[in-house]
């Protein structure tokens, strides 16, 4: 098993705010990755029923989709954390401490800018589907607010921790982009 270094991931100090979204983020990886082993058993039960029983499955495809989109958006905040999304460090490298971090401070607005208007319009699409009370349109017949749900606690859960990183580099508890000064 890989251990993570704490150099990896987003240092929090004795600051309580980014404290609670360390742990809260945390938690959204522990509810994304029980999406995912959900997924894989409903998956293996469905090759179950189709080709051991020969029968049909009515609900098992709809859910896995549901629940791994679901998963990718609960868990962002998590690998934001642990500062798993995909970077180019070649340009922070090649920049002074002063640029690096003014880098980083327009660079981790920017994303909370976009993250914010997802999560505005993420909301907006959840709330029209539990006002107008839309179904899907398989056998199963889902509400859709329920998988629709992961898309305003996703984005707003990646936003949170987008912000406790800002703070985190603006209050000098982490270093931009978690690199040291050369």
């Amino acid at each position: 098993m890989a251990v993570q270094s704490s150099a990896a991931v987003a240092r929090v100090g004795n600051n309580p705010f980014l404290r609670a979204v360390a742990a809260i983020s945390t938690v959204a990886g522990w509810c994304s990755a029980a999406m995912i082993v959900s997924a894989v058993l409903i998956t293996c039960q469905m090759i179950y029923v189709r080709f051991v029983l020969n029968g049909s499955t009515v609900w098992q495809t709809e859910a896995v989709v549901y629940l791994v989109i679901a998963a990718t958006l609960v868990g962002l905040p998590y690998v934001q954390r642990l500062r798993g999304h995909v970077n180019v460090d070649l340009v922070p490298l090649a920049l002074p401490a002063r640029a690096r971090f003014v880098m980083c401070i327009c660079t981790l607005s920017l994303s909370i800018a976009i993250v914010g208007v997802m999560l505005f319009y993420g909301y907006e699409y959840w709330h029209l589907a539990w006002e107008r009370g839309w179904r899907s349109d398989t056998v199963w017949g889902v509400r859709l607010w329920i998988p629709y749900l992961a898309l305003p606690v996703g984005f707003g859960l990646f936003l949170l921790q987008l912000v406790a990183d800002l703070v985190a580099v603006l209050i000098k508890t982490d270093k931009p982009f978690g690199l040291e000064d050369t």
